[in-house]
C-alpha cells in the first residue's frame, strides 16, 4: 500500500525524494525547531545524491549516513513522535511490538538496507510480520540504528510512508487486505524451504488477536500434518485485538501443533531475544508468547479545549440506530461484530457479542437463530471479504440478516468492486445510507422482506446529515436539487450514497439538477427514466468502484446517456481527505465536474 503509482519508490536518482519532500514540508509546522532543521538538511543533502539506488531503503540509508546526526536514540520516543505528527495511528500496537521488534533486529532477522527481501542464504531465518500494522515499528529502529533518516518519519499516514509492511520497504510480508495473511505466508515460506531441503526456520511475528482469523488454525493444522518442523511463531499477547480479548492465548493448543510453546516477558527486548535465539537453535518448530501490554487501539493527539466538538462519524450512529429500532419494533435482536464495537458506537447502546477477528464465525453464529430474530453483523471494510462464502450461505437459509459493513476507504476493502461484489451474492440487496431515516428504512424492508439480506455501508466519515434524503422511498430516488417544473433536462447528476453528500456540497453555488439514491441497484419509475434518458449531458457519482458499480449499471438497465465517475483503483493508505482528492471525490474536484457537464463547450472538456 504505497499509494500513488506515480511515485514509485524503485529506481533512479533519489527516486524518493518526488514521493517525501512536498509531504514532509507539509508536515514543517507539527515539528519542532530541531526536527525541521533536520528534515531541511536531509532534503537538501537528498538533492546532490548520485544514484541510482537499487532498492528504496538503500536510498534512505544513504540519506541517513550523510546526515548521521540522530535527534532521538530511543525508538520508542520516535513511535510518538511519528504518531504526534500524524495525528493518528496504531501507537500502542506499533509500541506493544516494539521490544520484538527490537531482539529481531538484534538476532539479524530483518533484512539490511542493501538486501533484498527474498530468502537469502546469509540470514539466519526469515521472518514474517503478521501484525501488518506495525511497520512504524521497524522504521522507528531502523532510525535509531542510522539506517534511516527523519524526514519520512514526518510523512506517516500522509501520502508519504505507509503504515502497513510492504515488500518495498524491507518486509517479506505484503499483507493488503486483511490480516492472518502473515502465518499463511509463514506456513507458505517454511514448507518451501524444507521442500527444497533447506534447514532456515521461519518466524513469524503475529498477535494474539490475529491468532483468532480463521486461516491462522488452517495453517498451524496443515503445519503440523505436513511435518512443517522449520516454523517458529512470535505472539505478542497484549491481551487486546481492538477490544479486549475473551480469553489469553490457549498454549495447548498452540502447543499440540508446534511443540514447544516459551513464554517471556515481552517488555524485556534481551528476554525475547535469548528466548527466540534459543528456538531458532532448537530442532523443530515452537512457539514464543510474548507478554505485552496494550493501551487504547487508536492514537489520538490530546484535544483542544478550545476547539469545537468534533462531529461522530456517521457509521458510529450505528448502535443507537439499532436501539431504536428495537425500542419501536420490539423485534429480537442478536449483534455480532469482529472487533468493531466501538466502529458502530454499539457499547452502552445495544447488547452485542464479539467474535474477535473471526469474521466467518460473525456470519455462521447467526445461521440457527429464531426466524423472526432480526441478525445483526457489524463488520469492517476489509473483513467482510474474508466470509464471503459464509454470507452466501446465510443469504440462501437465514431470515432478517442484516450487515453493517463500514468503510472509510472509497474502493471498499481493497478490490475496487467490492461493494458490487456483495450485490451479486445471492439475495442480496446493498444500501449506502446517510441519513438515521434512510437507515431506519432499510431496516423496515428487510423486515417485510426477511429472505432478502440487507447490506448497508455505514460510511466511516463525519459529515452532516443532508435534509434530504430516500427514507420515503429507499429503492428509488430523490431530487437533492431539482430541475424547473416541466423543463426538459439538459444536464444532470445522479449520485450514490456517501456521494450525494460530497455532490451537494459541491453543487451549492453551481444549482445543477440533482438525483439521489441509497440503493446501488434503484428502481427508477418510466417517466424518470425517460426524463434521464432525453438528457444532453448525465453524470453519475459514486464513491465506490466503477466497474459493474452504481452508475454502470443505470446505464445497462436504463440505457441512459451517462458519464460515471467513482472509485477506478485500489485503496491508498492515507486518511480520509487525502482518499477524497487521490480518488477525484473531493468537492472542489466535483465541482470542476460539474462546471464542465453544465458548459462542456466553454470549458474545453467533452460532457
Amino acid at each position: 500500500m504505497t499509494g500513488s503509482t506515480a511515485r514509485s519508490p524503485v529506481g533512479g536518482h533519489a527516486s524518493l525524494l518526488g514521493r517525501f519532500e512536498e509531504v514532509a514540508r507539509a508536515a514543517l509546522p507539527r515539528l519542532t525547531a530541531d526536527e525541521g532543521t533536520v528534515v531541511e538538511h536531509e532534503l537538501a543533502v537528498w538533492e546532490t545524491l548520485a544514484g541510482p539506488y537499487p532498492l528504496p531503503l538503500a536510498e534512505l540509508a544513504a540519506v541517513a549516513a550523510a546526515v548521521p546526526e540522530r535527534l532521538y536514540d530511543d525508538s520508542a520516543r520516535v513511535l510518538l513522535r511519528m504518531h504526534e505528527i500524524a495525528g493518528s495511528g496504531n501507537h500502542q500496537s506499533c509500541l506493544s511490538s516494539l521490544p520484538l521488534v527490537r531482539a529481531c533486529f538484534d538476532l539479524g532477522l530483518v533484512p539490511q538496507p542493501g538486501s533484498d527481501t527474498g530468502s537469502t542464504p546469509a540470514a539466519r531465518a526469515e521472518l514474517i510480520v503478521g501484525r501488518g500494522h506495525i511497520a512504524p515499528s521497524f522504521y522507528a529502529e531502523r532510525y535509531v540504528r542510522g539506517s534511516f533518516p527523519f524526514t519520512p518519519l514526518a510523512t506517516l499516514h500522509h501520502d508519504g510512508l505507509t503504515g502497513v509492511v510492504d515488500r518495498a520497504w524491507g518486509f517479506g510480508n505484503t499483507m493488503r487486505y486483511s490480516l492472518g495473511v502473515g502465518v499463511a505466508q509463514a506456513v507458505s515460506l517454511a514448507w518451501q524451504l524444507r521442500r527444497r531441503g533447506e534447514r532456515r526456520k521461519v518466524v513469524c511475528l503475529a498477535g494474539d488477536g490475529e491468532l483468532h482469523e480463521g486461516i491462522t488454525f488452517e495453517c498451524l493444522r496443515f503445519a503440523h500434518e505436513a511435518g512443517i518442523d522449520n516454523l517458529v511463531l512470535v505472539v505478542d499477547a497484549n491481551g487486546k485485538g481492538i477490544e479486549p480479548l475473551r480469553a489469553p492465548v490457549n498454549q495447548e493448543y498452540l502447543s499440540a501443533y508446534l511443540g514447544t510453546i516459551v513464554d517471556v516477558d515481552g517488555q524485556d527486548s534481551e528476554s525475547v531475544g535469548k528466548a527466540l535465539g534459543e528456538l531458532l537453535d532448537a530442532p523443530g518448530s515452537g512457539g514464543l508468547l510474548c507478554a505485552t501490554q496494550k493501551e487504547g487501539h487508536s492514537f489520538r493527539p490530546p484535544a483542544d479545549p478550545s476547539a469545537p466538538l468534533r462531529r461522530p462519524s456517521f457509521a458510529t450512529g450505528s448502535g443507537r440506530f439499532l436501539a431504536d429500532l428495537q425500542q419501536s419494533t420490539d423485534r429480537p435482536l442478536a449483534v455480532f461484530t469482529g472487533d468493531m464495537a466501538a466502529r458502530f458506537g454499539l457499547a452502552g447502546a445495544v447488547e452485542y457479542e464479539n467474535v474477535g477477528l473471526a469474521e466467518t464465525l460473525s456470519i455462521g453464529l447467526t445461521l440457527s437463530l429464531p426466524a423472526d430474530t432480526l441478525k445483526v453483523v457489524a463488520t469492517d471494510a476489509m473483513y467482510y471479504m474474508d466470509s464471503l462464502s459464509m454470507l452466501t450461505e446465510a443469504t440462501t437459509s437465514t431470515r432478517n440478516l442484516l450487515v453493517l459493513a463500514g468503510r472509510s476507504w472509497g474502493a471498499w476493502g481493497g478490490a475496487s468492486n467490492a461493494l458490487n461484489l456483495l450485490d451479486q451474492i445471492m439475495n442480496t440487496r446493498c444500501y449506502e445510507p446517510v441519513t438515521e431515516a434512510e437507515f431506519a428504512a432499510c431496516v423496515t424492508r428487510l423486515l417485510t422482506e426477511p429472505a432478502t439480506t440487507h447490506v448497508l455501508s455505514m460510511v466511516d466519515a463525519r459529515f452532516a446529515e443532508p435534509g434530504t434524503d430516500c427514507s420515503t422511498d429507499i429503492d428509488g430516488a430523490v431530487w437533492i436539487t431539482p430541475p424547473a417544473d416541466g423543463a426538459n433536462l439538459d444536464h444532470a447528476v445522479i449520485s450514490f450514497g456517501y456521494a450525494g453528500v460530497l455532490v451537494e456540497e459541491a453543487n451549492r453555488e453551481l444549482g445543477l439538477p440533482h438525483l439521489h439514491c441509497a440503493a446501488l441497484r434503484p428502481y427508477l419509475n418510466a417517466a424518470l427514466t425517460e426524463r434521464l434518458r432525453r438528457c444532453r449531458s448525465l453524470l453519475s457519482v459514486e464513491y465506490n468502484g466503477v466497474p459493474g458499480g452504481f452508475g454502470e449499471g443505470l446505464r445497462a438497465r436504463h440505457l441512459l446517456p451517462l458519464t460515471v465517475h467513482g472509485v477506478t483503483g485500489d485503496i491508498l493508505n492515507c486518511v480520509h481527505d487525502k482518499q477524497l482528492t487521490r480518488h477525484g471525490m473531493a468537492p472542489a474536484q466535483l465541482a470542476e465536474l460539474l462546471r464542465e457537464l453544465r458548459d462542456p463547450v466553454s470549458s474545453g472538456s467533452p460532457a
